[in-house]
């Protein structure tokens, strides 16, 4: 799929030589399905006829708002997918169509000036059109973030469940003032449609690499949440398949994007703390499900697409509903929220093509008789790195209590999730961080740095390679746990010194979900 950028004016198809007619109109199909090429080079949507603001007849432009498409012998542009309205006669005469045309140039016209994309508009024809996948309540937290910038327009959303597609195409009606949105059931049906260019993907854990890989084979840009993948081998496949396609992804991780980590990240680069050993991390200790009976799927469900790759299970509420806290679905709290904080350690260390030589970790799993869920509860997790720098993940105390610490020789800094605040020592640190700035729950940046790279086609700040090689520390650490041992690691081969857990590198997807 040829891509363009979006510098310069919107991209007009000239209609081939061998259907030139001269001189009666050439009528197109009502309102046809797949958009005249657009800004990209993809099939993009005009977006009713009033987004037209003239066309080029004999290298000339005219102020001409037609409902219809036509061709003349000379500069032959078609302009969207507009249908002629025409009388009961099958056929419109040489001379009535030039009155009406003549008639119809000579009348003033009024265009908005957010059509031409005057005073600071976005044109519609340079926006970038999104789907998203996966209108639950994460989505619903970081949608206001995307819908705050004008250059991007969301066309189409898409959920297995009946009750939040409903909620998303609402809000999404009233958000633009207009019913356009369309709701798909089905997300293959989404990105199956030609005028999308990207999609935010923010299903449940084992949706998130599998649903990247199928959009990148649609030909689609992507913002995906984090954790990127379900399993190692998942996420070389995704960083695989996003540069065979040339996909520009970036991944939810966005603290890299917030002012607090990057100023701690900063003095962690920068010397500030002199030499740098340890990175200190913390997240909090998960639940334990206790079991109870499955129940009938509920109405609006799609349980099948739900489950997606993961073993299939009978529907059980407390499972449903709490399904971070399954190795399943998505192996519990250290890896949902630890690859935050890995993240932030890979890009202190300028290690984000690379990783660790070696993970350890223990930790207090539930008890099968009284409980179904099997992810750790609390767990302490090593990692070192060949410059001789350690990685500690704690997983222990309250939501509240999570931080991420660097601590060098000399120093260390310290940010509080909860609260955003930084800490260090000495304090003298903290004359150096600039005012304001907002917290990690805002991810503006985030999304204005996958736009910008959209435009320009270069790589976002977590792109493919740095999103796996973030959570892949989370799933080796989780490995370690669950095998109970030690384990050596190549980063440049990502196997293990065992094969027990070479053989965790994988998991078979339940059909049909396969790459």
């Amino acid at each position: 799929m040829r891509r363009r950028s979006l510098a310069g004016s919107p991209v007009v198809q000239m209609v081939p030589r061998s259907e030139r007619r001269m001189p009666q109109a050439t009528i197109m199909p009502e309102w046809r399905n797949g958009a005249e090429y657009g800004v990209f080079g993809r099939k993009t949507a005009l977006q009713k006829p009033d987004d037209v603001a003239g066309f080029l007849q004999g290298g000339k432009k005219c102020n001409l708002k037609s409902q219809f498409t036509f061709s003349h012998d000379i500069d032959r542009i078609r302009l969207g997918r507009f249908q002629m309205k025409t009388s009961n006669s099958s056929s419109v005469n040489r001379r009535a169509f030039l009155k009406r045309t003549a008639t119809a140039a000579a009348l003033p016209m009024v265009v908005p000036g957010s059509v031409l994309g005057l005073n600071g508009a976005v044109a519609p024809s340079n926006r970038i059109l999104f789907g998203a996948i996966g209108v639950g309540n994460r989505a619903r937290a970081i949608l206001p973030n995307f819908l705050s910038f004008d250059e991007l327009r969301f066309v189409a959303v898409s959920d297995c469940r009946a009750d939040r597609l409903k909620f998303a195409k609402r809000m999404m009606d009233q958000h633009y003032g207009n019913d356009e949105c369309q709701a798909y059931p089905d997300f293959q049906q989404l990105l199956a449609r030609k005028d999308i260019d990207a999609v935010f993907i923010a299903t449940g854990n084992r949706w998130h690499g599998l649903g990247s890989i199928y959009a990148a084979r649609a030909g689609k840009d992507i913002y995906c949440e984090k954790p990127v993948t379900l399993t190692i081998a998942e996420g070389r496949k995704l960083v695989e398949t996003c540069r065979r396609f040339g996909t520009i992804y970036q991944a939810g991780t966005q603290r890299r994007s917030t002012s607090s980590y990057r100023f701690a990240v900063e003095m962690a680069k920068q010397g500030k703390l002199g030499h740098l050993q340890t990175v200190e991390m913390q997240v909090w200790a998960g639940p334990a499900i206790p079991h109870e009976k499955a129940t009938s799927v509920p109405d609006g469900w799609d349980y099948e697409t739900w489950l997606g790759q993961t073993p299939w299970h009978p529907f059980v509420p407390g499972r449903v509903n709490n399904w971070q806290y399954f190795w399943d679905t998505a192996e519990g709290v250290l890896t949902d929220m630890g690859c935050h904080y890995t993240d932030q350690m890979q890009w202190a260390l300028g290690t984000d093509i690379t990783g660790p030589l070696d993970f350890e970790a223990r930790g207090q799993l539930p008890d099968p008789a009284k409980f179904c869920s099997d992810a750790p509860i609390t767990a302490e997790a090593r990692c070192k790195y060949a410059n001789g720098v350690s990685g500690v993940m704690y997983q222990r105390g309250e939501f509240k209590d999570r931080y991420i610490r660097f601590i060098g020789d000399e120093g260390w800094v310290q940010v509080d999730d909860e609260t955003d605040v930084v800490t260090a020592e000495p304090k003298s640190l903290l004359s150096l961080k600039g005012a304001g700035g907002v917290g990690w729950g805002d991810a503006s940046d985030h999304v204005r740095n996958l736009l910008r790279s959209i435009r320009s086609r270069t790589p976002t700040s977590c792109n493919p390679e740095v999103a796996h090689r973030a959570i892949t520390i989370c799933q080796a650490w989780n490995i370690s746990l669950r095998l109970g041992r030690k384990l050596k690691w190549d980063p440049v081969k990502e196997r293990f010194d065992s094969e027990e857990a070479n053989r965790m590198l994988y998991r078979e997807p339940r059909a049909p979900w396969r790459t």
